[in-house]
């Protein structure tokens, strides 16, 4: 009775034990009238947030280990810049001996004629158009794959194409298919070039960031721009009033405006979740359709930075290629899942019932299009062939 104390029964001392640890020594204590004091088990216990056997309050790194460190973001850095180590040569080779003939007329100016039976300056469309039944002419002088290759505006007498050996050449349709020009001003790869309405000035874009804009008579750069983001596609606006603003899909998920006499950014449109693969103007140049990654499709109004349509099903898959039919009424898009898929390019922007399969496109960004009489429509293959569908 004379013990200290602090409870009736005898003293209670204070004392941190695992639950596991205590449960296992009560019950041993009711089975065999014994257990084990506390204070073996919190023998040198100094709580959860207690420190390991010869921790190191304060560790600074050695010299391999600051070197290693200091390299992370140095490669990250480097991995994000543009390298450019000198100013690269802008210049352009003309492979005709007259870049005029005797009349002053430069080589964009199209003939009136090729032995009376072709006129390129009519523009009413074929009432009929045939399949092609034999192989004319083949034009060689790129070094790489061709990534676009686009007819000259209106009177098709010439033909740009786009390289992957980060050139750009001009060809003759017509009389002796030369190469009349090669433009070289690109740092990588070229990935996509657009005419202006005229045929005077064309845009190339690559993968080194930038898009220039050439003159197509003297082989000059006029300008350069870049928004620090690979450009996929690129589009002159095609209404006359608009001429001098051009739109390109990005890397970034946007597409941007750009002003070509001042050379700035006048809208961005960032809506999509991927990279932007294909611009299409519809509804007379009022709106403009857009493809992404992101496995949709956006209708635009023009100058409005907030999608008017989204269009986007799970059974849709990424379409890197869409034209516009002769009667501006449908969107023929190249799916990833070896279809091509028709879209109505008028108010309602619906995907039609109709699909066209049998190719093999998954992977490849293999460009489509249709006949002008809007017969046929025809679409590249994976494996180099050359599939024609009727569409009507």
């Amino acid at each position: 009775m004379r013990a200290p104390r602090n409870t009736l029964s005898g003293y209670v001392k204070k004392a941190h034990i695992n639950a596991f640890e205590f449960e296992n020594q009560r019950r041993t204590f009711h089975t065999y009238g014994y257990a084990l004091h506390p204070s073996v088990d919190i023998e040198g216990f100094v709580g959860p947030w207690g420190k390991y056997q010869d921790e190191q309050s304060i560790a600074r790194p050695n010299g391999q280990e600051k070197a290693e460190l200091e390299e992370i973001p140095a490669k990250r850095h480097r991995r994000n810049r543009i390298v450019e180590d000198k100013p690269l040569e802008e210049k352009s080779v003309l492979h005709i001996k007259d870049a005029y003939d005797y009349q002053g007329r430069s080589y964009l100016h199209a003939p009136h004629d090729f032995n009376n039976q072709v006129s390129l300056r009519s523009t009413s469309a074929s009432n009929k158009c045939f399949l092609p039944k034999s192989h004319i002419h083949t034009w060689t002088g790129h070094k790489k794959g061709i990534s676009s290759i686009w007819w000259f505006p209106q009177t098709a007498h010439l033909l740009l194409s786009g390289s992957m050996d980060c050139r750009v050449k001009l060809w003759e349709v017509f009389g002796e298919r030369r190469c009349i020009r090669t433009f070289s001003g690109h740092r990588q790869a070229i990935k996509d070039i657009a005419w202006n309405n005229k045929g005077t000035k064309f845009l190339s874009a690559s993968y080194d960031r930038y898009i220039k804009m050439w003159d197509a008579e003297t082989g000059e750069v006029i300008s350069r721009f870049t928004a620090r983001k690979m450009p996929f596609c690129d589009k002159f606006h095609p209404d006359n009033k608009k001429r001098h603003l051009f739109v390109a899909g990005t890397s970034d998920k946007k597409i941007i405006c750009w002003d070509t006499r001042s050379g700035d950014i006048v809208q961005e449109y960032d809506r999509h979740l991927g990279a932007v693969n294909t611009i299409t103007f519809v509804d007379e140049n009022r709106r403009f359709v857009t493809t992404s990654d992101d496995k949709s499709m956006r209708i635009w109004e023009w100058d409005i930075p907030v999608d008017m349509k989204y269009i986007a099903d799970p059974t849709m898959h990424s379409m890197p290629a869409v034209t516009l039919a002769p009667n501006c009424k449908w969107l023929a898009c190249q799916s990833l899942d070896n279809k091509i898929v028709i879209f109505s390019a008028l108010n309602r922007f619906k995907m039609n019932r109709k699909t066209f399969s049998g190719h093999m496109v998954s992977g490849y960004a293999c460009q489509l299009d249709f006949s002008p009489d809007m017969s046929y429509l025809v679409s590249g293959d994976g494996d180099g062939k050359c599939y024609i569908c009727t569409y009507i």
